[in-house]
């Protein structure tokens, strides 16, 4: 046999005896969707800076479904009290929502669209004329880049939780999630919460009643397998004639100050 027949024989045999770590290292093909869900526990459910539990602890949790073409459709509830804290005689204790949109990139941009639905299920009274139950429903938009946040979420129900005349009233929503050491980062947040339409009662506008401003500042830590914990500090600058019940929360306006931490599970 010719001396460089024998050597690439030789070759041959030795590569075919290396095993095919290449191929075994190729990634995994993307999955066509992914299924998440999430529990959480805070000691307070603080909302665009309105407390929702007047300072008492709520348990949160909810699913996710993601498909790789960017859709997704979700659900999440969390116990609470203002409704009943105040409309006497109601029993609602729960917040439901139910979401769906679309999220992609362009470029370094990211975007999203979709539609929210907040469903409080429970026990109404007879309600008063003008009177809407606080079922909302929000259209939103929102763009991203790097570590930075713009949203706008547009009011397209009836109401906005329970205030009549609502429809086209809208949120503002600018947020930093700024990575600072390690695992923490810096959460930062400014908000502006705009009523259309007259109020039911008085002369007064939806807008000079229920209109404010909130923003907070807080830190979120990764503990690692899916676990996070998070304290932050709000506060608004809500009107008493809008956000002050009478007996509740000390007889503060529920868009007061307050600090938050929470601890959440995402599996």
């Amino acid at each position: 046999m010719h001396k460089f027949t024998q050597t690439a024989l030789a070759v041959a045999l030795a590569c075919a005896a290396i095993p095919a770590f290449a191929a075994d290292a190729a990634p995994a093909p993307t999955p066509a969707y992914t299924l998440t869900a999430n529990v959480g526990l805070t000691s307070e459910y603080v909302y665009r800076g309105i407390t929702q539990t007047a300072r008492n602890p709520a348990i949160q949790g909810g699913a996710d479904f993601t498909h790789s073409s960017g859709l997704y459709l979700g659900t999440w509830g969390s116990n609470i009290s203002w409704y009943s804290d105040a409309v006497p005689g109601s029993s609602v204790s729960m917040e439901w929502d139910l979401y769906g949109g679309y999220r992609n990139t362009i470029g370094n941009i990211g975007y999203d669209v979709g539609v929210l639905q907040y469903y409080y299920p429970g026990r109404y009274p007879t309600l008063a004329a003008g009177a809407v139950k606080p079922n909302t429903t929000e259209v939103y938009g929102a763009l991203s880049y790097k570590w930075l946040t713009g949203k706008v979420s547009y009011v397209v129900s009836k109401g906005l939780f329970g205030v009549d005349n609502a429809d086209g009233s809208y949120y503002l929503d600018l947020s930093a999630n700024v990575p600072i050491v390690d695992t923490w980062t810096l959460n930062a947040h400014v908000g502006e919460q705009k009523y259309t339409g007259t109020a039911t009662t008085g002369a007064a506008s939806n807008d000079s009643l229920y209109s404010y401003t909130d923003w907070k500042l807080g830190v979120t830590k990764d503990l690692g397998a899916g676990w996070s914990a998070t304290a932050y500090y709000t506060d608004t600058n809500a009107k008493d004639a809008g956000y002050k019940i009478t007996g509740v929360n000390g007889n503060k306006n529920l868009g007061d100050s307050h600090f938050v931490a929470a601890i959440s599970k995402t599996f």
